[in-house]
């Protein structure tokens, strides 16, 4: 069985005009964001939907139905099966796809990365965004198969995420495979987290910006290589003012 892990829904329509074979599995994890330091797959899955619903109020049942269900299934493929992880460079996407590969690790299956190819430097951090599906076809021929150590590696970096192990990300960082570009500055950026993003929304609120569609577009600017979306900048805006 073929399957297509894809960074979000919105990417779904693009892709399914490209008639690539294959089955879709969205993942609509936010997991720069919120918890993830549990010690069991099943922990950590009560621990994203119980932070959900405390952010947004979602469903717990269907947090399970539509996020964590369709992820768990990388968990149950074979050496007969492959799976197309189409994640972007930014740090958003980069998490949720070392989760990914922790998943995958063991499984045997045949792993490929498509990544966002020509896009310019200052876009790097802008990934599938703007893509159609020719460019989405064109990206696929050119995936990277991922060899065992790059699985592990992938896996290692969640770990070392999760835990918060920022010597060890680091560390990590600093491995060169294909499949990883723009990894040491990710982790780098990763180091950061707790400082940066909230530095950049300061200094921009600081030079009298108020509008959140500026701050927002700034904020890209500033910092796109942490790939937050409204959500994660809205949150620093609040962290401010509170």
């Amino acid at each position: 069985m073929i399957y297509h892990v894809l960074p979000g829904d919105a990417q779904v329509s693009e892709f399914q005009k490209t008639k690539i074979d294959g089955e879709i599995i969205v993942c609509r994890e936010a997991l720069i964001d919120g918890p993830i330091d549990a010690d069991s797959i099943d922990e950590f899955w009560h621990q994203r939907a119980s932070f959900i619903l405390s952010e947004h109020g979602d469903d717990e049942i269907e947090y399970h139905e539509k996020v964590a269900d369709p992820l768990n299934k990388l968990t149950e493929l074979t050496g007969e099966d492959e799976v197309n992880l189409w994640f972007e460079y930014e740090l958003f996407c980069s998490v949720n796809m070392w989760f990914c590969l922790s998943l995958l690790e063991g499984t045997g299956a045949a792993v490929y990365r498509v990544e966002p190819i020509g896009l310019d430097e200052e876009d790097r951090w802008n990934g599938f965004g703007k893509f159609t599906a020719e460019e989405m076809l064109a990206a696929y021929e050119l995936r990277t198969k991922l060899s065992d150590d790059d699985i592990k590696l992938g896996a290692d970096l969640w770990r070392a995420y999760s835990k918060g192990d920022l010597a060890e990300l680091t560390t990590l960082g600093k491995t060169e495979s294909l499949a990883f570009p723009y990894l040491s500055e990710v982790t780098a950026a990763a180091a950061e987290q707790d400082i940066r993003p909230l530095e950049a929304v300061r200094e921009i609120i600081a030079g009298g910006e108020t509008d959140f569609a500026e701050i927002f577009a700034e904020f890209k600017k500033r910092a796109g290589v942490y790939g937050y979306g409204d959500t994660q900048v809205q949150k620093l805006i609040d962290q401010l003012s509170s």
